[in-house]
């Protein structure tokens, strides 16, 4: 049941364009009741021209922070105080915290996929890492693997260029060459060995189920556990390849749980557990009809 709003209700939201369809109102004010918070979560479409209205308009209304979703994830940045290090080179931010002279930005997407992957046991420290795609999803993933110390990250894309283009930024940004770009066709240049599969294309997302960027079943012979951003549907055919190979396999849904969960610790300074944060999961499975 909601909470009584009053004069001392703190406001969160969501900026971006559509947001009729976001599960984020779900995550933040169901951690609003379960933690006694007097905080209301509401989505708010903003279209691109007011973007800049959107962001000095929430600070003078006294919004305690704000998610941001496509298509603005990058255009807020011009508007906002400070910029965190990772979202700064990926150069996206989905999240504003409200500081003394306006709002500091952060990509929980990127610190929330590691946190889903650590509740799964997956490891990306010293891991040996192949990545699907060179995209803006991709090159956030690539961003945050060099973060946190992957060992090598084999980046395969369609366009071997942009791959290139994109594992420049990131060695650069990192100061090691641990991007390896490489053409969808060259997967067979890889060391042997197991690896930890991310794919980060759009293929294979609902409707087009049947859809997967790499059908040759030697490729997944590499992959000891593969992790789809996709969670819809929560069985993507790249998932189905890696099972049958013998890999275990995951779909992007905890991901934007906890891309959400980080969010709320970092506007109410507090720490939501791993119960709490798995109560939230369900709901969000029975929303979405995944039965698992």
């Amino acid at each position: 049941m909601m909470q009584n709003i009053d004069g001392k209700t703190r406001t969160c939201g969501l900026i971006g364009n559509p947001v009729e369809h976001t599960l984020s109102p779900m995550i933040h004010n169901t951690l609003a009741q379960m933690k006694n918070h007097n905080l209301v979560y509401v989505p708010f479409r903003v279209e691109e021209a007011g973007v800049e209205h959107a962001v000095y308009g929430a600070y003078e209304l006294n919004i305690l922070g704000m998610n941001v979703t496509v298509p603005h994830k990058s255009a807020v940045i011009p508007f906002l105080q400070e910029v965190d290090r990772l979202a700064a080179n990926i150069g996206a931010v989905n999240t504003l915290v409200r500081t003394e002279d306006g709002y500091k930005g952060y990509n929980t997407d990127m610190t929330g996929l590691y946190r889903a992957m650590m509740s799964e046991h997956i490891k990306i420290e010293d891991a040996g890492i192949i990545l699907l795609g060179a995209g803006g999803a991709a090159r956030a993933v690539a961003f945050m693997c060099a973060h946190y110390q992957a060992k090598q990250v084999y980046m395969l894309n369609r366009s071997v260029e942009k791959a290139k283009q994109v594992a420049q930024e990131v060695n650069s940004a990192v100061g090691r060459a641990c991007i390896v770009p490489m053409a969808l066709s060259d997967y067979k240049k890889i060391p042997q060995g197991k690896y930890l599969a991310i794919q980060g294309t759009s293929v294979g997302l609902y409707p087009d189920v049947d859809a997967v960027v790499i059908e040759d079943a030697e490729f997944y012979q590499l992959i000891h556990t593969g992790y789809d951003l996709i969670y819809k549907p929560a069985k993507t055919k790249f998932m189905t390849l890696v099972e049958q190979a013998g890999g275990k396999a995951y779909h992007g849904l905890k991901m934007l749980l906890y891309q959400g969960v980080d969010a709320y610790e970092l506007w109410n300074q507090t720490t939501v557990s791993e119960e709490e944060a798995m109560q939230i999961y369900e709901q969000m499975k029975r929303a979405l009809g995944i039965d698992e």
